[in-house]
């Protein structure tokens, strides 16, 4: 009995790096990674950025989502972030979970 616990831990740790590493591999098949990396800004700000900006407000999935489907401009200085309506809105609000997920301690 004492062996199942230490076996359950693990699956389950792994079972939650799979699901980060999928919406990262999300983030990846949508081309977000062209501009947005998890720690550093590149042409737009990393997502652990966006991620600390965002939590304190209410309705930060909901702005996410739609900052990646219709775009934004002046958030993040002078660049905007060009709406992305390949994305579906599914993956849209998988991608604002996981972003939202990565903020900064």
């Amino acid at each position: 009995m004492k062996a199942i616990l230490p076996i359950a831990i693990a699956l389950y740790a792994a079972s939650v790096a799979d699901v980060a590493n999928a919406d990262e591999a999300l983030a990846k098949k949508h081309a977000c990674t062209a501009c947005h990396s998890v720690e550093d800004r590149v042409v737009g700000p990393s997502f652990q950025e966006v991620a600390t900006k965002l939590a304190a407000e209410k309705d930060a999935q909901t702005r996410l989502v739609t900052s990646i489907l219709k775009g934004a401009s002046g958030q993040w200085g002078k660049i905007p972030m060009p709406e992305q309506s390949h994305v579906p809105e599914a993956d849209a609000k998988t991608l604002a979970t996981w972003v939202l997920s990565l903020k900064s301690k």
